[in-house]
């Protein structure tokens, strides 16, 4: 054995450069010093931070342990498995860019470690960097083991040649101390000195080191070989905590199969790992590969500098056949070594959104994983995963252990999110993606027989004439390479050669039974009275029933509300709640997506599984001997059926107890008694538990345990035993009847739940009187007894489908993991689970008050959703309200006093009532404080759409903010451009521009200063993005975190739909997930494209304008997702509560997701000041702020602005009607109605009035403390103390957290607002821009063209050029044109936010991203010339292209990847095929799809034209006929229309298949397919009559002209718009103006002819012409 010196050599005998030449790496590198550069310039100097970020090096070996240690400790006989925790889980998030390169002749070359290595270093975009901007989050290779590099190594220390046969190599991880790396390693002389040592009790002696266990295992250990590197090539931060690094090699003489060396290695290493945890140095102990196969160079690097510092990589002998990279992007800055990927197996983009739950079904199932491979070894090599690692690290753990196994038998739940895998064992090389497709990945393979992933495209320098095909992995697709073979293996043949290994379908049907559906009962079981009683007992209360359960049964679907949650948390409510309500949901934001389960719910599923679940690693017909269910919710019926079922030898276990020996003690003991029964009855074979609280008698002394903590003790009582896995749990329950009672039993174990009562209530209700009655007059939809438990059950899924969603869950199997409990009763409970007997008490306390004398004949209202005397306290009440009224409007200090004493009089309501302020500084006069006007410019307001609320709150918000110097936020859906203009002609406080507002001054601006991107993109055009000061980017919105957003048709007026580009009267959605944010590198690209598109060029100067914010909701681990949007570039974070408002949300989601922004807020934070972040962002938060008090306990938990919803709109007038969801706000604050805006009551000045009070409140409160500003108290948590109060509950909520301190920022506050914008560093644009010629075509719009090199590192290429045009011209104004051709391979974003005259070709292809937000001009994407493949086969742009585009044309000569055209507004696009869910959401324009498409084409397609050419007649499955028709081009206008793109098509492309289809036109015609949604039926191109229609509308259009007065649809500002035209332009005569028509239907036909004229128009005029027009304030309503 032999060790060389551990200094890394400055030079080696074969080393070889870099291929630094090539152009995209040194982009990338370009890119990447100015990122590092300008970061670096804003934030204070590394060593300044370095106090209180960095941790001493013990504690930040601990930190690396914490990965590095991957085993849990022995395990006793007896298993006792623990669930995980999820606060490690939340500690690690993260995503990155992956690909690989083989050689399907299994030749091992170094040039593809080089061309691995350049693709790395064009990914470096994809990953993130620490606080110093040089740590990478981490980067890595993965290849086949480099013999000729090791034997050279040990020729020149005097070795044999290694057998390449029996030979393992680990590349090992060793502590950063020499004493202990050497323990660590402890080679037989090391541990010899050791045992002489502590013979003479020096030290203690420990036999716990790597040689030592190869030895025992019967290995050879050949050697240790220094790793060379270059630590110059380190960040400062990777750096400290850089192990020392070296690789070992071992001797496997015993064992001659391959797969047999790899298991010795696999044991070997999991017995160091567990030999090691006892020693000091245990935690930096980490193998990053063991094998005879592969082996892993990885790091915290940057991805440009791993072939600089691992110089092995540079060195010519290093060479493999195949190739694994990846870059990560970890929200955790962290330095953890470990964590780096690729992993042992595994290289993964994305998020594993379910791991929670699978760690803990992974530890329930370890008692039952045994196999022969292991040789009786099982217990030495458990467990199989860690909650402190990372995702993927555990994705990989697993993976290890079915990887030695031919076969995978699916008795395992999905492991589920975004994900992209690319994996190899040496032998096969494969990737595959997640079943919705939410990770890019492209592949291509040459003729010289090379094959290559990728998450973007152009990576790699490629001669296009050798590329043969040319795709992408759609949704659940794979790709394997065999090494040994040269096979190439796409998606159905992989699984078809796995599926055919065992007759899987065989064993399913003979095995598996499903439950057939059971009819519902048609009668009642119970009376009234028993009824009433059992209801009392269980805890419902009268808005339960009446706004829940017979809502539910009544339209199946689950009841919507508004206005937000202002009760008491629960744990500080003071009166008793169910259990389920001290839990939260979790939701998605930012690190991975939600699902939209309302259009993309083909890939969600409710299935579960009843029985024993078998050995994984044993595969056999008996695994299939289950009971399947379509869903957990079940009947009486179908739970008889279960219980009639010999083979699961069925259980049903009580959950009454007798209290008549007191409650204490008896709920325990119940409980331990209940577990145990459970436990005797597994044992005995029972595979389904039915946990029941069904009584006809309910007795006073015999309450039922709380289902869900009879559940969750059960489950985890299971678990600890190593019984989990052998019986299911069902719940029958009278205790269960909304959505979230049904997610918290799922969650904590139960497969199924009968809700019995529910089901008895909805059967009682469809038979009372009033009911009958009411279906009876008409004044309800009949629905008979049975549809009515179907509603019930049919919203109750939906509703569990949403919760799935909104965590970005797919399958309900896999979901015990979307509930969190809102830890706030510490106690001295060591555990969950006697905090929930404490609260399970509290519960019994229905049971006992459902049986006392004074029992009312009717449920309780409690007043937990809407306000009323004697229920639950209200923050925004009816009194706060009139006392804020009274204040603000008679401007009275005297009557703002009152307000603030009814504020502080008010039962403890929030986290922040249980605290106080303090100071050690004595008062000052208040002259010494800095002014309001200081104050002011920290408040924002809320983002409340345009729509949701009325224009006239809207505008008076905003120009009441603009006055003070604060900002109001213009929420979804756009902005009128009138409004960007100050007031000029304002007399008496009215103005003919705002004609409908009153109070208004000359230099009011009615602008919103906060510009906001929501999901949808509604409204969203170049010119309103370049007229913002900031721009949100709405990840989540506190009272419905994770879930999408919708405008009822209702409340989508003429005007709205002109601003968001839709329809009148028609719906509009939201996505819950941005479709351009599916992870953390993505929600980057969206910053970068909005830095692009606002930071613009003007006169030659840069104009840095626009910070871009993000806003997130409280939950746990905020912190973490933080960190990751701040590498991302934001400028502002907003950190939103549960408690804000909203116009419309399901009551389930506004009652319990989101978390209080105390916490949130605490936790970003603190998380950002420990990793060095806190500079780079301004921390804002908002979320129930009423008075100055919240604005100081806001500043004392770190926050520099201030954000006021609710109480904003109270101020301008709202009376807490809350009906908002309903479009009859009484005041006109939140309705579209006219007659109900005209009784608007508010002033801009009623809005100045309030915040005057609260900026003298804080103020006051200031010099009071004796601070001078804000900025003396910002953070400072050290002036928080508990306050003295009395709560009902409990006395031991633990707020340390809250009052903890990680330290201050070096940067004041007001010097982190005022710090420049964040920039994008150089740009291709501002090559472009920079051009004379360029630069004077759109100075003096003239017509120019030119030429540009572009490559994958150059993004959102022309969004700045577009910015320049919008803010000089508007969307429509430039007459120039610029024509712009790029060469190459576009990076993401290309062609982003293009506006009319910008004429951008594409030879090459493209990534993700094309034509976002476009809205005019031109963009075509054509492959080079003389390619190896066929264009219309091959995949040429990415993922979500042509996005939220309001207008321009797409030409693409190839194929697209999923979410072709989403949200697009105006667009028009011709492709050649597309991937799944095109034309999602669209709102208008065409699309022509001249090739095959994926799944659920046309989902929420609400406007527009679809055209798609069927020719193997698959289309009709796969479209989504939810809204839109199917219908033959028979239209004349619309076979016009068809024609006249391809022409243009063909025309701009060249497509072969493009000139087909017109050269043979009438055969191709009956082809196509049109795609039509209502909106559109009735148009030329839809229409095949229109004509005859026509002429029949043509006689009554004078009339119809003369109707629009009286129209309801038509609001005042369109009424204007249409009178002021020249009737001429319409193809009509002038109206008269003394005329008032009386029917609204003439409106309507008018503006159906005004559309089809301008159709007509539009194809004849001058394009400039035809823009100017369109762009009229009012006409493109008129048109669209």
């Amino acid at each position: 054995m032999v060790t060389l010196p551990r200094t890394a050599p400055t030079t080696a005998a074969a080393l070889l450069p870099l291929p630094r030449a090539a152009p995209p790496l040194l982009l990338a590198g370009r890119a990447a010093a100015a990122r590092r550069s300008g970061l670096r310039a804003r934030g204070p100097s590394a060593a300044a931070r370095r106090s209180w970020v960095v941790a001493s090096s013990s504690s930040a070996r601990a930190v690396l342990g914490d990965v590095a240690r991957r085993e849990a400790p022995p395990a006793p006989q007896k298993p006792t498995q623990q669930a995980a925790d999820l606060n490690d889980i939340l500690s690690e998030r993260g995503a990155c860019g992956v690909g690989f390169v083989a050689n399907l002749k299994n030749v091992p070359s170094f040039n593809i470690v080089r061309d691995a290595l350049t693709a790395l270093g064009c990914m470096e975009h994809r990953g993130g960097c620490g606080a110093d901007n040089d740590s990478g989050d981490g980067s890595g290779l993965m290849s086949g083991i480099p013999w000729d590099l090791f034997d050279d190594w040990a020729n020149k220390q005097g070795l044999a040649p290694f057998d390449r046969t029996n030979t393992g190599v680990g590349m090992v991880f060793l502590p950063q101390d020499e004493k202990s790396m050497e323990e660590a390693k402890a080679g037989m002389p090391y541990l010899l000195l050791f045992r002489i040592l502590h013979d003479l009790k020096v030290v203690p002696y420990r036999v716990t080191a790597t040689e030592k266990v190869f030895t025992d295992e019967g290995l050879e250990v050949l050697g240790w070989r220094p790793v060379p590197f270059n630590v110059s090539v380190v960040g400062r931060y990777a750096k400290e905590t850089m192990p020392n690094i070296q690789q070992i090699f071992v001797k496997v003489a015993k064992e001659d199969n391959p797969d047999d060396i790899e298991r010795e290695l696999y044991i070997c290493r999991k017995l160091i790992e567990r030999a090691a945890k006892s020693s000091s140095w245990a935690d930096e102990l980490y193998f990053c590969s063991l094998s005879s196969r592969t082996i892993v160079y990885k790091g915290m690097l940057r991805s440009e500098v791993l072939g600089q510092f691992y110089l092995d990589l540079q060195n010519a002998l290093y060479k493999s056949p195949f190739a694994i990279y990846h870059r990560r992007y970890s929200t955790n800055t962290s330095p953890r070594w470990p964590l780096a990927q690729p992993m042992r197996l595994l290289g993964h983009n994305g998020e594993i959104n379910t791991i929670q739950g699978n760690l803990n079904w992974m530890r329930s199932r370890e008692a039952t994983i045994q196999s022969p491979v292991w040789r009786g070894r099982e217990q030495e090599i458990r467990p199989f995963g860690d909650p402190k690692a990372s995702d993927s690290a555990n994705l990989d753990s697993t993976a290890e252990v079915i990887d030695f196994y031919d076969y995978y038998k699916g008795q395992m739940e999905a492991w589920d999110g975004p994900a992209l895998l690319l994996f190899s064992d040496g032998r096969t090389v494969g990737a595959t993606l997640d079943r919705n497709g939410l990770r890019p990945a492209r592949y291509w393979r040459t003729s010289d027989d090379f094959v290559y992933v990728a998450s973007e495209v152009g990576v790699i320098p490629m001669d296009e004439s050798k590329v043969v095909m040319k795709g992408r992995l759609g949704p659940g697709m794979m790709i394997t390479v065999d090494l040994q073979t040269g096979q190439v293996l796409e998606n159905t043949e992989v699984k078809k050669s796995v599926a055919s290994a065992n007759p899987y379908g065989t064993w399913l049907q003979e095995r598996t039974r499903s439950i057939k559906p059971v009819n519902f009962l048609s009668s009642t079981i119970m009376d009234n009275e028993t009824v009433l009683r059992h209801q009392q007992a269980f805890g419902y209360s009268s808005e339960d029933v009446q706004m829940v359960i017979e809502s539910m049964a009544s339209q199946g679907k689950e009841p919507t509300f508004c206005m937000g949650d202002d009760i008491p948390l629960a744990v500080l409510s003071q009166k008793p709640h169910l259990l389920y309500d001290y839990f939260k949901q979790r939701f998605a934001q930012v690190t991975n997506p939600a699902i939209d389960p309302l259009r993309e719910g083909l890939v969600m599923s409710l299935e579960v599984n009843i029985g024993k679940r078998g050995n994984i690693l044993e595969v056999g017909p008996e695994n299939a001997d289950q009971v399947a269910l379509s869903s957990p919710v079940l009947n009486e019926g179908e739970l008889e059926s279960l219980l009639k079922d010999s083979t699961l030898k069925p259980k049903v276990l009580s959950t009454y107890f007798d209290i008549r020996k007191g409650l204490d003690g008896s709920l325990d003991n119940t409980i331990k008694a209940l577990c145990e029964e459970a436990d005797a009855a597994v044992r005995s074979g029972c595979q389904l538990l039915v946990l029941s609280d069904r009584s006809e008698t309910p007795e006073p002394t015999r309450p039922a345990i709380p289902i869900l903590l009879a559940v969750g003790a059960i489950h985890q009582h299971l678990i600890q035993n190593g019984l989990r896995m052998s019986a299911s749990i069902v719940a029958d329950t009278a205790q269960c009847f909304s959505t979230h009672h049904f997610a918290c039993l799922v969650g904590y174990g139960a497969s199924a739940v009968c809700p019995y009562l529910a089901l008895e209530t909805c059967r009682q209700w469809r038979l009372s009187n009033k009911t009958v009655n009411l279906m009876r007059n008409g004044k309800m939809p009949t629905v008979t007894i049975e549809q009515a438990q179907r509603n019930f059950i049919k919203a109750i899924k939906s509703g569990l489908l949403k919760i799935l969603s909104k965590m970005g869950i797919s399958l309900l199997s896999s979901s015990f993991t979307f509930i969190s409990f809102l830890t706030l009763l510490t106690n001295t409970c060591p555990t969950l689970l006697p905090i929930l007997v404490k609260l399970g008490r509290e519960t019994l306390s229905f049971w006992v008050k459902a049986f006392s004398e004074d029992t009312a004949k009717r449920l309780e209202n409690f007043g937990f959703i809407q306000s009323r005397p004697g229920g639950e306290y209200h923050a925004n009440n009816p009194e706060m309200s009139k006392l804020l009224h009274k204040a603000i409007r008679e401007k009275s200090d005297n009557a703002y006093t009152v307000y603030q004493q009814h504020l502080a009089s008010r039962p403890v309501n929030v986290l922040r009532d249980l605290l106080e302020l303090k100071s050690d500084r004595a008062p000052i006069p208040i002259g010494k404080v800095e002014p309001a006007t200081s104050i002011f410019e920290r408040f924002c307001t809320g983002g409340m759409s345009l729509g949701a609320i009325s224009r006239e709150t809207h505008e008076a918000i905003a120009i009441a903010m603009n006055r003070i110097g604060g900002k109001s936020n213009s929420g979804e859906g756009g902005e009128d451009p009138i409004r960007w203009s100050p007031l000029t002609d304002v007399v008496d406080g009215y103005s003919p521009t705002l004609p409908h507002l009153k109070g208004l001054q000359n230099g009011d601006i009615a602008t919103s200063a906060i510009k906001q991107v929501a999901s949808g993109r509604f409204g969203v055009t170049p010119t309103f993005l370049v007229n913002a000061e900031q721009i949100e980017i709405k990840i989540a919105q506190g009272a419905k975190p994770g879930e999408g957003g919708q405008l009822p048709g209702k409340k989508v007026s003429a005007y709205i739909a002109r601003l968001r580009n839709s329809k009148p009267g028609v719906p509009l959605i939201s996505p819950p997930p941005h479709h351009d944010i599916y992870s953390i590198e993505d929600l980057a690209q969206l910053i970068y494209d909005l830095h692009q598109m606002c930071n613009t060029y003007l006169a030659e100067q840069i104009n840095p304008k626009a910070k871009v914010s993000v806003k997130l909701v409280a939950e746990a681990g905020i912190g973490t997702v933080a960190s990751g949007v701040s590498k991302g570039n934001a400028d502002i974070i907003q950190i939103s509560g549960h408690d804000g408002g909203t116009g419309a949300s399901p009551i389930s989601s506004i009652k319990h997701a989101g978390g209080p922004w105390e916490l949130g807020l605490t936790e970003t934070n603190q998380t950002l000041i420990q990793n060095g972040l806190r500079e780079r962002v301004v921390l804002r938060v908002d979320g129930g702020f009423r008075s100055g008090q919240d604005v100081l306990m806001a500043a004392a938990m770190g926050a520099d602005e201030y954000g006021f919803g609710s109480v904003a709109m109270i101020a301008t007038g709202c009376v807490m009607a809350r009906i908002c969801h309903t479009n009859n706000c009484p005041v006109g604050v939140a309705s579209q109605r006219e007659e109900l805006r005209a009784r608007f009551p508010g002033v801009p000045g009623d809005l100045v009035n309030y915040f005057l009070f609260v900026a003298e409140e804080v103020r006051a409160a200031l010099a009071q403390l004796g601070y001078e500003k804000l900025d003396d108290i910002i953070g400072r948590t050290d002036l928080l103390k508990p306050k003295h109060v009395s709560l009902v509950k409990t006395q031991h909520i633990d707020l340390g957290y809250l009052l903890s301190n990680a330290g201050l920022p070096e940067w004041s506050s007001s010097k982190i607002r005022s710090q420049d914008v964040h920039t994008n560093g150089p740009v291709l644009d501002e090559t472009i821009l920079a051009d004379p010629e360029i630069a004077d075509a759109i100075e003096n719009e003239k017509e120019v063209s030119k030429t540009f090199q572009i490559y994958n590192v150059d993004r959102a290429v022309c969004g700045r050029v577009a910015g320049v045009i919008a803010k000089k011209y508007g969307d429509t104004g430039f007459a120039g044109q610029l024509n712009i051709t790029f060469n190459g391979s576009a990076g993401q974003s290309f062609g982003c936010f293009l506006t009319p005259g910008m004429n951008i070709r594409l030879v090459g292809e493209a990534n993700d991203y094309v034509g976002k937000g476009m809205a005019g001009g031109e963009l075509v994407v054509v492959p080079v010339d003389k390619t190896g493949f066929v264009p219309e086969d091959a995949a040429i742009v990415g993922n979500t292209c042509l996005y939220g585009a309001t207008g321009g044309q797409v030409f693409v000569r190839g194929k697209a990847g999923e979410r072709f055209a989403v949200r697009n507004s105006l667009g028009q696009a011709v492709v050649e095929g597309t991937g799944d869910h095109c034309c999602e959401y669209m709102t208008g324009g065409c699309v022509v799809v001249l090739g095959k498409v994926g799944r659920n084409v046309a989902a929420g397609m609400t406007g527009g034209l679809a055209y798609i050419l069927d020719e193997d007649d698959t289309l009709v499955p796969k479209v989504n006929k939810e809204i839109v028709k199917m219908q033959r081009v028979n239209a004349p206008a619309g076979q016009m229309q068809l024609k006249g793109l391809i022409e243009a098509y063909v025309e701009k492309t060249g497509s072969e298949k493009g000139a087909t289809v017109l050269r043979e036109w009438e055969a191709y015609l009956p082809l196509f397919w049109q795609l039509v949604p209502p909106s559109e039926e009735d148009s030329p191109e839809a229409c095949a009559e229109f004509e005859r229609v026509l002429a029949k509308q043509a006689t009554t259009q004078l009339k119809g002209i003369t109707g629009i007065s009286e129209a309801p649809e038509c609001c005042s500002e369109d009424r204007n718009f249409v009178e002021a035209q020249p009737r001429s332009s319409f193809g009509v005569e002038p109206a008269d103006p003394s005329r008032e028509g009386s029917s609204g239907r003439s409106c309507t036909l008018a503006r159906k002819f005004i559309r089809v004229e301008w159709r007509h128009a539009s194809r004849v005029l001058d394009s400039t012409v035809h823009n100017k027009l369109y762009g009229q304030v009012g006409f493109q309503k008129l048109v669209s």
